[in-house]
């Protein structure tokens, strides 16, 4: 019992993991608020009055959805930045680190844009209704009546999404981002001995990451949620 202890003392001294666990929080932070700003507009673009805007926004949710994360992400490094030489920063490890980002934030939106439609449906049609007939344009509506109800009536969708995102950030390995499924890939090429220990350290420090996410999820979709 004492060598199975003693070996993730090994692991933690040998091994960048808290480095690792450092950036996949700021994976999943920068992604998340980018996923949840992106998702809110697409949604909007699904609802609104104009057909341009509300098929581009089906379309990209549809698509995107559908589309594997690690395509994207391959997608960002290659193609963006090697082809066509899009760069966030002059250092490789940053600039891969937001290229990650983006592909993230890409992806998830279009799970955050589908919470928050589902959101637009708990919102009575009267009320929209009511609004026009009092002269309410489409955008005062949408930014007074309809989308603050439907932004509480989906914040457990979207915390679901933003839980999958966390565990996606493990696919940022393909973009070059040195994170947790990295750090994980290296300890069992070269520790395979201590197997058991590596999938309990990296599983404990997503546990951190999610477990509190859920949590704070369940709160508030349960004391934000609109009496019918």
């Amino acid at each position: 019992m004492g060598d199975f202890f003693s070996s993730f003392g090994t692991l933690f001294s040998d091994y960048e993991i808290f480095s690792a666990f450092w950036v996949t929080i700021k994976l999943t932070f920068f992604s998340g608020i980018f996923a949840l700003a992106i998702g809110t507009v697409l949604a909007v673009l699904c609802v609104c009055p104009v057909p341009v805007f509300r098929k581009f926004g089906s379309g990209y949710i549809n698509i995107v959805r559908n589309t594997p994360l690690t395509l994207l992400m391959v997608f960002c490094s290659l193609v963006l930045w090697s082809s066509l030489g899009l760069e966030f920063s002059n250092d490789i490890a940053n600039n891969s680190f937001w290229l990650a980002v983006l592909a993230l934030s890409a992806y998830t939106c279009s799970f955050v844009a589908e919470g928050i439609r589902s959101g637009f449906n708990t919102v009575p049609p009267g009320q929209a209704e009511a609004a026009r007939a009092i002269g309410l344009t489409f955008t005062q509506t949408l930014g007074t009546i309809v989308l603050p109800q439907a932004l509480r009536g989906s914040i457990a969708p979207i915390g679901n999404a933003l839980i999958a995102m966390t565990k996606n950030t493990t696919v940022a390995t393909a973009a070059g981002v040195v994170q947790m499924s990295t750090v994980m890939n290296e300890m069992l090429e070269n520790r395979p001995d201590l197997l058991i220990p590596i999938f309990l350290t990296v599983a404990f420090f997503f546990v951190i990451l999610v477990l509190p996410l859920g949590m704070i999820t369940t709160y508030f979709s349960r004391k934000m949620a609109v009496a019918r």
